[in-house]
């Protein structure tokens, strides 16, 4: 398997702008395969697009990926805009197509209904499949009507991948049956290896199969104990697990836990911390000795 290993800036990057373009360098400087952004509207996180876009302007090899919600945006102009960053980073962009947080002010900011998401994210992929590979777009769908819609810009990635996330029964069939990877979060190697067995069984119903090397997870750490903030958000998520079944509690058991889902066949991780650091760039390299699992 190729091991992989990016890193995901999250919350409270958007305060420290130095903190970011440092963070860009160490990630390449240390040889990190890829720079993540989530996608999350109301917390002090970069939109991924603008910043993914200089990120891959400062440094010509790593990586640029994203969480990126779909509902809510217009799948077309989105289209036109990934396809544009793939181009001009030469074929580097990475995506992982999600709904995005089912809390009140996620919603708000979406202007979305919770139920109308995944319909809605079905809809956007098909789109976007469809302009990047330079057809023309037609479509009578439940939530977009387009005809005779093409692009002048297509992704150097030929596809360009769209990964899933999800843990629930329909985010596993939805992988099965339209995704090209998986990717979770906040699960224990056991769990991940379970639902994937699921999604390759979707796959193969709907006449597909899934690359095996497209499973992959994201995994948080600490650098020594847990706080109680830490406790309390992964309780409100996953209050059957304990913060230590899917942290890594210092650079032993972050490596630890990857080395875990490696058995189980997932072999492309994004790492983030837990909390947000002082300094990005010492966080990162702080952690760097788990880069030599990368093959």
């Amino acid at each position: 398997m190729k091991v992989r290993i990016g890193v995901a800036a999250g919350v409270g990057i958007a305060s420290d702008a130095r903190g970011f373009l440092g963070l860009v360098d160490a990630l390449d400087d240390l040889g990190y395969d890829s720079l993540w952004v989530p996608d999350i509207v109301t917390t002090p996180t970069f939109d991924p697009i603008a910043s993914l876009s200089v990120a891959a302007g400062r440094r010509e090899r790593l990586k640029v990926g994203t969480h990126l919600i779909l509902p809510g945006r217009n799948p077309v102009f989105l289209a036109k805009q990934l396809a544009t960053l793939d181009q001009l980073s030469g074929g580097r962009v990475l995506l992982l197509a999600v709904l995005g947080l089912r809390q009140p002010a996620e919603l708000a900011a979406q202007g979305v209904e919770a139920k109308d998401r995944p319909s809605m994210l079905e809809e956007s992929l098909e789109i976007m499949r469809t302009l990047w590979s330079g057809e023309e777009l037609n479509m009578n769908g439940r939530h977009f009507q387009y005809e005779g819609v093409t692009l002048g810009v297509r992704p150097v990635q030929d596809p360009l991948e769209v990964w899933l996330g999800g843990q629930v029964p329909a985010a596993l069939r939805r992988c099965g049956q339209i995704g090209e990877g998986w990717m979770p979060g906040l699960c224990t190697p056991v769990e991940a290896a379970e639902a994937r067995v699921t999604i390759e069984a979707e796959a193969a119903a709907a006449g597909r199969e899934i690359d095996g090397e497209h499973f992959g997870v994201n995994v948080s750490w600490v650098d020594g104990s847990v706080s109680d903030e830490v406790r309390a958000s992964i309780a409100s998520r996953r209050p059957d697990l304990e913060a230590e079944d899917v942290l890594g509690v210092g650079i032993g058991g972050l490596r630890e836990r990857l080395e875990g889902f490696l058995e189980v066949g997932f072999s492309k991780f994004v790492i983030r911390p837990a909390e947000t650091p002082v300094s990005w760039p010492e966080a990162v390299e702080s952690v760097s000795d788990v880069l030599e699992m990368q093959t």
